[in-house]
Protein backbone atom coordinates (compact mmCIF):
# COMPACT_ATOMS: atom_id res chain seq x y z
CA UNK A 1 0.00 0.00 0.00
CA UNK A 2 2.88 2.12 0.69
CA UNK A 3 3.98 1.82 -2.73
CA UNK A 4 1.30 2.52 -4.40
CA UNK A 5 0.60 5.43 -2.28
CA UNK A 6 3.90 6.43 -3.68
CA UNK A 7 3.02 5.81 -6.96
CA UNK A 8 -0.31 7.60 -6.78
CA UNK A 9 1.40 11.06 -5.14
CA UNK A 10 4.22 10.77 -8.04
CA UNK A 11 1.53 10.90 -11.05
CA UNK A 12 -0.69 13.83 -8.90
CA UNK A 13 2.35 15.61 -9.62
CA UNK A 14 3.01 14.81 -12.81
CA UNK A 15 -0.50 15.58 -14.08
CA UNK A 16 0.37 18.69 -11.97
CA UNK A 17 3.19 19.59 -13.41
CA UNK A 18 1.24 18.63 -17.13
CA UNK A 19 -1.86 21.30 -16.37
CA UNK A 20 0.29 23.85 -15.30
CA UNK A 21 2.38 23.32 -18.39
CA UNK A 22 -0.85 23.33 -20.17
CA UNK A 23 -1.97 26.75 -18.62
CA UNK A 24 0.98 28.85 -19.52
CA UNK A 25 0.82 28.10 -22.85
CA UNK A 26 -2.81 28.73 -23.26
CA UNK A 27 -1.98 32.00 -21.36
CA UNK A 28 0.92 33.46 -23.69
CA UNK A 29 1.46 36.75 -23.69
CA UNK A 30 -0.21 37.17 -26.81
CA UNK A 31 -3.23 34.85 -26.05
CA UNK A 32 -4.16 37.23 -22.54
CA UNK A 33 -3.82 40.22 -24.44
CA UNK A 34 -6.89 38.44 -27.16
CA UNK A 35 -8.51 37.43 -23.74
CA UNK A 36 -9.02 40.98 -22.30
CA UNK A 37 -9.79 42.89 -25.62
CA UNK A 38 -10.96 45.04 -25.93
CA UNK A 39 -9.77 47.51 -23.45
CA UNK A 40 -10.22 50.59 -25.57
CA UNK A 41 -12.44 51.95 -28.41
CA UNK A 42 -11.80 49.69 -31.98
CA UNK A 43 -12.11 51.72 -35.45
CA UNK A 44 -13.43 50.01 -38.03
CA UNK A 45 -12.34 52.31 -41.26
CA UNK A 46 -14.31 52.40 -44.21
CA UNK A 47 -12.23 53.63 -47.31
CA UNK A 48 -15.21 55.64 -48.23
CA UNK A 49 -17.06 58.51 -48.33
CA UNK A 50 -20.09 58.49 -45.54
CA UNK A 51 -23.60 57.43 -47.11
CA UNK A 52 -22.79 54.70 -49.08
CA UNK A 53 -23.18 51.09 -49.18
CA UNK A 54 -19.56 50.34 -47.17
CA UNK A 55 -20.73 52.71 -44.79
CA UNK A 56 -23.88 51.62 -44.04
CA UNK A 57 -22.37 48.01 -43.41
CA UNK A 58 -19.92 49.55 -41.65
CA UNK A 59 -22.25 50.96 -38.68
CA UNK A 60 -24.13 48.31 -38.94
CA UNK A 61 -21.63 46.14 -37.71
CA UNK A 62 -20.32 48.37 -35.03
CA UNK A 63 -23.38 48.81 -33.27
CA UNK A 64 -23.13 45.01 -33.23
CA UNK A 65 -19.49 44.52 -32.03
CA UNK A 66 -20.87 47.39 -29.28
CA UNK A 67 -23.34 45.37 -27.96
CA UNK A 68 -21.63 41.90 -28.12
CA UNK A 69 -18.58 43.18 -26.19
CA UNK A 70 -19.71 46.62 -24.70
CA UNK A 71 -16.44 48.52 -25.57
CA UNK A 72 -17.14 51.46 -28.61
CA UNK A 73 -16.68 50.26 -32.19
CA UNK A 74 -16.49 53.52 -34.30
CA UNK A 75 -16.66 54.11 -38.19
CA UNK A 76 -13.86 56.39 -39.09
CA UNK A 77 -14.48 57.16 -42.64
CA UNK A 78 -10.76 57.29 -44.56
CA UNK A 79 -12.48 58.27 -48.70
CA UNK A 80 -9.89 58.75 -51.42
CA UNK A 81 -8.03 57.51 -54.52
CA UNK A 82 -10.85 54.44 -55.30
CA UNK A 83 -10.87 53.27 -51.42
CA UNK A 84 -7.14 52.43 -51.37
CA UNK A 85 -6.22 55.71 -49.32
CA UNK A 86 -8.02 54.15 -46.20
CA UNK A 87 -7.09 50.18 -47.55
CA UNK A 88 -3.39 51.37 -47.26
CA UNK A 89 -3.82 53.04 -43.88
CA UNK A 90 -5.27 49.71 -42.62
CA UNK A 91 -2.69 47.85 -43.88
CA UNK A 92 -0.33 49.51 -42.04
CA UNK A 93 -1.54 49.73 -38.51
CA UNK A 94 -0.71 48.35 -35.78
CA UNK A 95 -1.61 44.63 -35.85
CA UNK A 96 -3.10 44.91 -31.93
CA UNK A 97 -7.15 44.42 -32.91
CA UNK A 98 -7.84 48.26 -32.27
CA UNK A 99 -7.92 49.02 -36.41
CA UNK A 100 -9.83 46.63 -38.77
CA UNK A 101 -11.13 47.86 -42.79
CA UNK A 102 -14.52 47.56 -43.41
CA UNK A 103 -13.80 47.26 -47.57
CA UNK A 104 -16.45 46.23 -50.28
CA UNK A 105 -15.79 44.57 -54.23
CA UNK A 106 -13.59 47.51 -55.05
CA UNK A 107 -10.90 45.71 -53.13
CA UNK A 108 -10.49 43.23 -55.79
CA UNK A 109 -10.23 45.80 -58.36
CA UNK A 110 -7.44 48.07 -56.98
CA UNK A 111 -4.57 45.39 -58.22
CA UNK A 112 -5.66 45.72 -61.73
CA UNK A 113 -6.19 49.46 -61.61
CA UNK A 114 -3.18 50.46 -59.40
CA UNK A 115 -0.14 48.55 -60.42
CA UNK A 116 1.61 50.80 -58.23
CA UNK A 117 0.02 50.06 -54.99
CA UNK A 118 1.86 49.85 -51.76
CA UNK A 119 0.05 47.17 -50.33
CA UNK A 120 -0.91 43.92 -51.48
CA UNK A 121 -4.88 42.75 -51.05
CA UNK A 122 -3.37 39.39 -50.85
CA UNK A 123 -0.72 39.80 -48.61
CA UNK A 124 -1.08 42.42 -46.75
CA UNK A 125 -4.57 41.59 -44.72
CA UNK A 126 -6.31 38.97 -41.90
CA UNK A 127 -9.90 38.14 -44.02
CA UNK A 128 -12.12 38.04 -40.90
CA UNK A 129 -15.43 37.51 -42.21
CA UNK A 130 -17.80 38.21 -45.48
CA UNK A 131 -20.46 39.97 -43.89
CA UNK A 132 -23.34 40.48 -47.36
CA UNK A 133 -23.48 40.32 -50.57
CA UNK A 134 -26.06 42.76 -52.38
CA UNK A 135 -26.79 43.11 -56.43
CA UNK A 136 -25.71 46.05 -58.47
CA UNK A 137 -29.16 47.47 -59.78
CA UNK A 138 -29.06 49.93 -62.99
CA UNK A 139 -31.02 52.52 -62.36
CA UNK A 140 -33.05 55.60 -64.35
CA UNK A 141 -35.03 57.92 -63.88
CA UNK A 142 -39.18 57.44 -64.37
CA UNK A 143 -39.29 59.67 -67.14
CA UNK A 144 -36.42 57.89 -69.22
CA UNK A 145 -37.34 56.86 -72.61
CA UNK A 146 -36.02 53.27 -72.02
CA UNK A 147 -38.50 51.02 -70.19
CA UNK A 148 -36.05 47.92 -70.64
CA UNK A 149 -32.56 47.49 -70.68
CA UNK A 150 -32.67 46.60 -73.97
CA UNK A 151 -34.36 49.67 -75.00
CA UNK A 152 -31.30 51.11 -72.49
CA UNK A 153 -28.63 49.43 -74.70
CA UNK A 154 -30.48 50.26 -78.24
CA UNK A 155 -30.21 54.42 -76.93
CA UNK A 156 -26.66 53.97 -75.71
CA UNK A 157 -25.98 52.59 -78.91
CA UNK A 158 -27.34 54.92 -80.83
CA UNK A 159 -26.14 57.50 -78.68
CA UNK A 160 -22.50 56.29 -78.26
CA UNK A 161 -20.88 58.51 -75.18
CA UNK A 162 -23.96 60.29 -74.03
CA UNK A 163 -25.53 58.46 -71.68
CA UNK A 164 -23.70 59.45 -68.13
CA UNK A 165 -23.02 57.06 -65.61
CA UNK A 166 -22.35 58.11 -62.41
CA UNK A 167 -20.45 55.97 -59.91
CA UNK A 168 -19.16 56.64 -56.36
CA UNK A 169 -15.62 57.30 -57.17
CA UNK A 170 -12.91 56.17 -60.21
CA UNK A 171 -12.19 52.26 -59.33
CA UNK A 172 -15.17 51.16 -56.95
CA UNK A 173 -17.74 48.74 -57.51
CA UNK A 174 -19.89 51.09 -59.23
CA UNK A 175 -16.80 51.90 -61.79
CA UNK A 176 -16.33 48.58 -62.70
CA UNK A 177 -20.32 47.37 -62.86
CA UNK A 178 -20.53 50.10 -65.37
CA UNK A 179 -17.39 49.09 -67.11
CA UNK A 180 -18.35 45.80 -67.56
CA UNK A 181 -21.87 46.79 -68.72
CA UNK A 182 -19.87 48.85 -71.13
CA UNK A 183 -17.94 45.76 -72.63
CA UNK A 184 -20.72 42.91 -72.57
CA UNK A 185 -23.16 45.25 -74.32
CA UNK A 186 -20.24 46.64 -76.55
CA UNK A 187 -21.57 50.08 -75.97
CA UNK A 188 -19.82 53.42 -74.88
CA UNK A 189 -21.14 54.73 -71.83
CA UNK A 190 -19.17 58.23 -70.35
CA UNK A 191 -18.09 57.58 -66.61
CA UNK A 192 -18.91 60.49 -63.92
CA UNK A 193 -17.29 59.62 -60.35
CA UNK A 194 -18.60 61.25 -57.59
CA UNK A 195 -17.48 61.46 -53.98
CA UNK A 196 -19.78 58.48 -52.28
CA UNK A 197 -22.48 55.82 -52.93
CA UNK A 198 -25.58 58.64 -52.13
CA UNK A 199 -23.79 61.08 -54.35
CA UNK A 200 -24.70 59.20 -56.68
CA UNK A 201 -28.18 59.08 -56.15
CA UNK A 202 -28.71 62.51 -56.05
CA UNK A 203 -26.94 62.88 -59.54
CA UNK A 204 -29.39 60.82 -61.13
CA UNK A 205 -32.45 62.54 -59.33
CA UNK A 206 -31.10 65.65 -60.56
CA UNK A 207 -30.63 64.49 -64.05
CA UNK A 208 -26.72 65.26 -63.94
CA UNK A 209 -26.02 61.50 -64.38
CA UNK A 210 -28.52 59.24 -67.11
CA UNK A 211 -27.89 55.98 -64.99
CA UNK A 212 -25.86 54.43 -62.32
CA UNK A 213 -25.13 50.63 -60.93
CA UNK A 214 -25.73 51.07 -57.39
CA UNK A 215 -25.38 48.40 -55.21
CA UNK A 216 -29.10 47.81 -53.90
CA UNK A 217 -29.07 49.49 -50.66
CA UNK A 218 -28.35 52.87 -51.49
CA UNK A 219 -31.29 52.85 -53.75
CA UNK A 220 -33.69 50.54 -52.06
CA UNK A 221 -35.45 53.82 -50.34
CA UNK A 222 -36.05 55.35 -53.29
CA UNK A 223 -37.12 52.81 -55.42
CA UNK A 224 -39.72 52.21 -53.43
CA UNK A 225 -40.56 55.44 -53.33
CA UNK A 226 -40.42 55.52 -57.22
CA UNK A 227 -38.42 57.99 -57.38
CA UNK A 228 -35.69 56.09 -60.07
CA UNK A 229 -36.16 52.73 -61.85
CA UNK A 230 -34.70 50.07 -61.72
CA UNK A 231 -34.32 48.38 -65.58
CA UNK A 232 -31.99 45.05 -63.84
CA UNK A 233 -30.51 43.54 -61.35
CA UNK A 234 -26.87 42.39 -62.21
CA UNK A 235 -27.32 39.12 -60.02
CA UNK A 236 -28.47 35.38 -61.63
CA UNK A 237 -31.31 35.32 -59.36
CA UNK A 238 -33.40 38.37 -58.62
CA UNK A 239 -33.28 40.22 -55.53
CA UNK A 240 -36.18 39.28 -52.87
CA UNK A 241 -36.29 42.99 -52.11
CA UNK A 242 -36.95 43.71 -55.66
CA UNK A 243 -38.88 40.30 -57.00
CA UNK A 244 -40.47 42.50 -59.95
CA UNK A 245 -37.44 43.67 -61.23
CA UNK A 246 -35.97 40.88 -63.86
CA UNK A 247 -32.20 39.77 -64.08
CA UNK A 248 -29.66 40.99 -66.93
CA UNK A 249 -29.90 37.71 -68.15
CA UNK A 250 -33.63 37.86 -68.56
CA UNK A 251 -33.40 41.20 -69.87
CA UNK A 252 -31.50 40.12 -72.86
CA UNK A 253 -28.12 40.45 -71.22
CA UNK A 254 -26.67 37.16 -70.14
CA UNK A 255 -22.80 37.60 -70.08
CA UNK A 256 -23.49 40.55 -67.24
CA UNK A 257 -23.02 39.75 -63.79
CA UNK A 258 -21.51 42.05 -61.43
CA UNK A 259 -21.87 41.04 -57.10
CA UNK A 260 -21.05 43.58 -54.70
CA UNK A 261 -19.71 42.45 -51.68
CA UNK A 262 -19.07 43.28 -48.10
CA UNK A 263 -16.26 42.33 -45.40
CA UNK A 264 -13.88 42.98 -42.64
CA UNK A 265 -10.03 42.72 -42.62
CA UNK A 266 -7.54 43.13 -40.09
CA UNK A 267 -3.87 44.25 -40.67
CA UNK A 268 -1.39 41.56 -41.42
CA UNK A 269 -0.23 39.58 -38.14
CA UNK A 270 -3.00 39.95 -36.26
CA UNK A 271 -3.64 37.21 -33.67
CA UNK A 272 -5.80 34.14 -35.36
CA UNK A 273 -6.99 33.76 -32.24
CA UNK A 274 -8.90 37.62 -32.10
CA UNK A 275 -9.71 36.84 -35.74
CA UNK A 276 -11.72 33.86 -35.49
CA UNK A 277 -13.44 35.03 -31.71
CA UNK A 278 -14.45 38.08 -34.08
CA UNK A 279 -15.75 36.17 -36.76
CA UNK A 280 -17.61 34.21 -34.37
CA UNK A 281 -19.60 36.85 -32.96
CA UNK A 282 -20.73 38.46 -36.13
CA UNK A 283 -21.47 34.98 -38.05
CA UNK A 284 -23.59 34.70 -35.09
CA UNK A 285 -25.10 38.42 -35.09
CA UNK A 286 -25.77 37.42 -38.78
CA UNK A 287 -27.67 34.16 -37.71
CA UNK A 288 -30.42 36.49 -35.36
CA UNK A 289 -33.75 37.32 -37.23
CA UNK A 290 -33.37 40.82 -36.10
CA UNK A 291 -30.38 41.46 -37.84
CA UNK A 292 -31.43 39.43 -41.09
CA UNK A 293 -34.72 41.41 -40.97
CA UNK A 294 -32.80 44.79 -40.82
CA UNK A 295 -30.39 42.94 -44.00
CA UNK A 296 -34.02 42.96 -45.67
CA UNK A 297 -34.93 46.23 -45.82
CA UNK A 298 -31.53 46.92 -47.26
CA UNK A 299 -32.53 44.26 -50.24
CA UNK A 300 -28.74 42.11 -48.82
CA UNK A 301 -28.39 38.88 -47.52
CA UNK A 302 -25.88 37.34 -44.98
CA UNK A 303 -22.87 35.32 -46.18
CA UNK A 304 -21.45 34.24 -43.19
CA UNK A 305 -18.37 32.63 -43.89
CA UNK A 306 -15.07 31.62 -42.02
CA UNK A 307 -11.86 33.31 -41.89
CA UNK A 308 -10.30 30.73 -44.32
CA UNK A 309 -13.38 31.15 -46.50
CA UNK A 310 -13.08 34.47 -46.74
CA UNK A 311 -9.61 34.79 -47.62
CA UNK A 312 -10.35 32.00 -50.74
CA UNK A 313 -13.42 34.31 -51.70
CA UNK A 314 -11.27 37.42 -52.18
CA UNK A 315 -8.30 35.63 -54.15
CA UNK A 316 -10.49 34.47 -56.36
CA UNK A 317 -12.46 37.88 -56.75
CA UNK A 318 -9.61 39.54 -57.24
CA UNK A 319 -7.92 37.03 -59.88
CA UNK A 320 -11.39 37.28 -61.93
CA UNK A 321 -11.01 41.29 -61.92
CA UNK A 322 -7.65 41.52 -62.20
CA UNK A 323 -7.92 39.64 -66.08
CA UNK A 324 -10.84 41.31 -67.02
CA UNK A 325 -9.76 44.97 -66.27
CA UNK A 326 -6.52 43.56 -68.03
CA UNK A 327 -7.96 41.93 -70.95
CA UNK A 328 -10.09 44.58 -71.40
CA UNK A 329 -7.49 47.25 -71.28
CA UNK A 330 -10.15 49.02 -68.73
CA UNK A 331 -8.48 52.29 -67.22
CA UNK A 332 -8.63 55.11 -64.67
CA UNK A 333 -9.35 58.69 -66.14
CA UNK A 334 -5.60 59.67 -67.12
CA UNK A 335 -5.04 56.41 -67.76
CA UNK A 336 -3.09 53.79 -65.44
Amino acid sequence: MHVAGRALERMCTLASAVFALTAWAITTPETARAQKWPEKTVRIVTPFAPGGGTDVFSRLIAQRLTEAYGQQFVVENRPGAGSTLGTEYVARSPADGYTFLMTSASFSFNPGLYPKLRFDPMKDFAAVSLVVRVPHVIVVLPSFPAKTLQDFVRVARTHPGDVLYASSGAGSAMHLAGALFGIVTQTKLTHVPYKGGGATVTAVLGGEATTAFNTLETVIGVLRSNRLRALAVSTRERSAALPHVPTAAEAGIPNYEAIGWFGLLAPPNTSPDLVRKLNEVIVAAMQTQEFRDHLATLGAEPKPQTPDEFGRYINADVAKWSKLVKDNNVQLPGGK
